[in-house]
């Protein structure tokens, strides 16, 4: 890379707030390709619930790491990182932009980060992932003892962060929480955060919701089952496939489904902007007005005073 070699350019923030669209103009504005590092859109056939933008919308721009992964198969940030900057490269080979876009907090960082990720053993991976299935309360008090720093941030519920973090733990002798170091970037990027005023995201994501549904999200699940999808650790979890397999075993009728994945949606985007809110690189844009053109001035803004 030559010093003046433009930045790469981040587009994160919480899911609904208008990500995809300013990527896209972005990318038309200034010869760039996009980069997903949304975890969710890494699936095959897992495309309405993750608004993953259909490729005759994407207005003959190449997008790079969607539909990577069949919906039995686990995500691994890793493996992702080791992808994401061959599509950087790629990218800056044939004097594009690289535009990574995605809601994934974790994901963007491997990407643009100095950061290194420790291995995984499976057959100690599958004990504690046994042993927080049969007892998650005495495995995350555990956790707390021997990283309570990672325990603050780690739900009891979730049982998967629980067996990775002990995991991490008893591989390396360290504290999983050790494992995000400060912030520092692999080369320039600049990085942009769409936030939305609370009250009209909540409606934006009570819409889509409802919107997914008359697309025909239930269809998809069904499909997906077919495939697999009820044996995927990763997948079978994601906000609104959990909630609709729920409802087609009789668990939840339509409307309790709709409304449990608007809540948690909800939740998710909360915990987002609490993640991209830590980074004082990230420069924020509010995108309130969902105004496409206003959000692309104020991004170019950035861009060209930074």
């Amino acid at each position: 890379m030559t010093e003046d070699t433009a930045p790469i350019i981040t587009v994160v923030g919480a899911t609904a707030t208008g990500k995809s669209d300013l990527a896209l103009d972005l990318a038309g504005r200034l010869g760039g390709e996009i980069i997903n590092t949304d975890s969710m859109q890494f699936y095959r056939g897992m495309d309405i619930g993750t608004a993953k933008l259909p490729v005759d919308e994407r207005r003959g721009i190449p997008h790079h790491l969607i539909d990577i992964l069949d919906v039995t198969e686990e995500a691994n940030v890793q493996d992702f990182q080791a992808r994401a900057r061959a599509a950087i490269a790629d990218i800056r080979e044939r004097g594009l932009r690289p535009i990574l876009v995605g809601g994934s907090g974790l994901y963007v960082r491997a990407a643009v980060d100095h950061m290194e990720f420790p291995g995984t053993d499976p057959e100690v991976r599958a004990r504690l992932e046994a042993e927080v299935a049969t007892d998650r309360w005495t495995l995350h008090q555990k956790l707390r003892e021997l990283d309570p720093k990672a325990a603050e941030k780690i739900t009891v519920n979730d049982q998967r962060r629980i067996a990775r973090a002990l995991e991490v733990i008893e591989l390396t002798g360290r504290p999983f929480g050790a494992q995000l170091p400060d912030y520092q970037e692999i080369e320039p990027t600049i990085h942009l955060g769409l936030s939305m005023d609370r009250a009209i995201l909540h409606e934006r994501i009570a819409t889509r919701v409802e919107l997914m549904w008359d697309h025909g999200w239930v269809d998809e699940v069904l499909r997906l089952l077919d495939v697999g999808l009820a044996e995927g650790k990763t997948a079978s979890r994601a906000i609104g496939y959990a909630q609709i397999q729920r409802h087609l075993a009789g668990e939840l009728t339509a409307a309790e489904a709709k409304e449990e994945t608007t809540i948690r949606t909800r939740q998710f985007a909360r915990r987002q902007d609490t993640w991209f809110r830590r980074d004082p690189r990230i420069r924020w844009i509010d995108g309130s007005a969902a105004d496409a053109e206003q959000n692309l001035a104020a991004a170019l803004d950035v861009l060209n005073g930074h």
